[in-house]
């Protein structure tokens, strides 16, 4: 298990990792979305929001806006980290039960394109 501080730091690295992603692939793939993170052995959820010009830092407090968080991953702590640093198959681990995403099928869609 993984502490709160390794999952932030690989959330920021997923930051990073999407701002290589070209401005044509996300202008042809990318909708704005609210993204939660919880992170399921450690109980924390972390919040952010993706959109064409990038994907925002994430932060452990909830949008105050009112506005429903689009797309939800639970994830184990360990399963984050080696998820990031590319050990783990996104694929694989989604379809092995090891990550859950709770989005629209076009969602589902359009993040595969990105990962």
């Amino acid at each position: 298990m993984a502490t709160v501080e390794e999952c932030r730091a690989a959330l920021e690295k997923l930051v990073e990792h999407f701002d290589e992603i070209s401005a044509e692939d996300r202008a042809r793939h990318v909708v704005e979305r609210r993204l939660a993170c919880h992170i399921s052995d450690l109980g924390m959820t972390f919040y952010g929001r993706i959109h064409r010009a990038g994907l925002d830092p994430f932060t452990d407090a909830p949008p105050q806006d009112g506005r429903p968080t689009e797309v939800k991953i639970t994830i184990a702590s360990a399963d984050l980290i080696s998820m990031v640093n590319g050990e783990l198959d996104m694929g694989r681990a989604l379809f092995g039960g090891r990550v859950k995403i709770d989005a629209s099928l076009g969602d589902l869609l359009r993040l595969r394109k990105l990962l």
